[in-house]
C-alpha cells in the first residue's frame, strides 16, 4: 500500500509530467487561459491517460511481448491513444459543446500530447503492474490537471491586474510556468 501510495503522490508533485518532465507544454500554456477549460482539459487528459495506460499494458504484455513484436509499441501506442482522443472529442462535442469550443484544436493535439504516450512507455520501462500503472497513471494525470489549473489561475489573475504591456500574454505565461516548476522543485528534496 505504502509503494502506491509513494508512486501516487510522486506523479502528482515530484515527477509532475509538466513541470517536472516538460512533457506536455504545448496543451499546458495552450488551454491554460481560463479556469473552466483547463479543468475540462484536465478531465479529458485524465480519461485519456488513465485509459491508454491500461490498454497499452495489456497490449504490451499480452501481444507485443508474447510475440516479440516491442518494436511496435510506439505505433501500438499512439494508435491506442488517437483512438481514446476521438472517442472523447465525439463524447465532449455530445455532452458539452460550449466546452468543445473552448478547447478548439487542443482537444485533438491530445492525440500528439507527448505526456500520453511518454506515460504509457515510462509504465512499461518501469516494469509496473496493472495496479501500478493505472495508479501511476491517474496521479500523473492528476498532476497534469493541477498544473494546467494553478497557471490558469493565476493567468487569471494578472489579466485582472493588467500586467506590464511587454509582458502581457505569453512571457507572463512563461514566468509563472518558470515560479510554478521551481515551487515544484520544492517537493524533490
Amino acid at each position: 500500500m505504502t509503494e502506491l501510495l509513494s508512486i501516487f503522490f510522486a506523479a502528482i508533485f515530484v515527477n509532475n509530467f509538466v513541470l517536472n518532465q516538460f512533457l506536455g507544454i504545448c496543451p499546458f500554456f495552450g488551454v491554460s487561459k481560463k479556469i473552466e477549460t483547463s479543468i475540462g482539459m484536465g478531465m479529458a487528459v485524465m480519461f485519456v491517460m488513465t485509459i491508454a495506460s491500461i490498454i497499452t499494458w495489456y497490449i504490451d504484455r499480452l501481444i507485443l511481448e508474447n510475440f516479440d513484436l516491442q518494436y511496435l509499441q510506439t505505433i501500438a501506442f499512439i494508435l491506442v491513444i488517437a483512438s481514446l482522443v476521438q472517442f472523447v472529442e465525439m463524447v465532449i462535442q455530445k455532452v458539452s459543446p460550449t466546452l468543445y469550443q473552448a478547447l478548439g484544436i487542443f482537444l485533438p493535439l491530445i492525440t500528439t500530447n507527448c505526456a500520453v504516450l511518454g506515460l504509457a512507455i515510462l509504465n512499461i520501462d518501469l516494469g509496473y503492474t496493472l495496479t501500478q500503472t493505472i495508479i501511476h497513471a491517474v496521479g500523473a494525470a492528476l498532476g497534469f490537471t493541477l498544473a494546467l489549473v494553478v497557471l490558469a489561475g493565476i493567468r487569471e489573475r494578472l489579466e485582472l491586474t493588467g500586467s506590464n504591456k511587454y509582458f502581457a500574454g505569453v512571457p507572463s505565461a512563461f514566468i509563472a510556468a518558470a515560479i510554478l516548476a521551481m515551487a515544484f522543485a520544492g517537493f524533490v528534496i
